[in-house]
């Protein structure tokens, strides 16, 4: 099953302490023939993450290269028309939702390509839900 992957959940791929089996499965349907879309802001959001973790020592440097590494090596598309979408339906949902615009792009996706998003953000769940956008994974621990 292709679907949208927002930064958290990719993040939690590669970072131990915030795996889940639950995060685990997606992971391996990315292994088994899925495939995941971005929009282009994905690769900085993950990037900058990974640089705060180095500089809060929560992991070194050569293991946000192995994550990087990693996460490149996924199929992984980065999907280019979201940029046209900027300006219109990905700022409507924004403003309807009370989100990013980075949060929103990942929304719009989802919809515009009729694709479940993986996102373990609560507030942009909470938005998918309203808009009726499968999620992944269905149930977040914490909730």
């Amino acid at each position: 099953m292709n679907f949208v992957l927002d930064s958290s959940l990719a993040l939690a791929f590669v970072l131990e302490d915030e795996a889940a089996p639950a995060t685990d499965q997606i992971l391996d349907t990315l292994g088994q023939g899925a495939r995941a879309l971005v929009p282009a802001l994905w690769r900085w959001e993950v990037a900058n993450v990974l640089v705060l973790a180095e500089r809060r020592k929560r992991i070194s440097s050569a293991a946000a290269h192995r994550h990087l590494a990693h996460l490149k090596s996924l199929p992984i598309e980065v999907d280019e028309t979201a940029l046209e979408e900027a300006w219109s339906a990905t700022h409507l949902l924004a403003h309807k939702h009370k989100l990013t615009s980075y949060d929103a792009a990942y929304l719009e996706m989802a919809i515009r390509h009729g694709l479940a998003l993986g996102s373990l953000d609560v507030e942009l769940r909470s938005a998918a839900k309203v808009e009726q956008v499968p999620l992944l994974p269905a149930k977040l621990a914490r909730q």
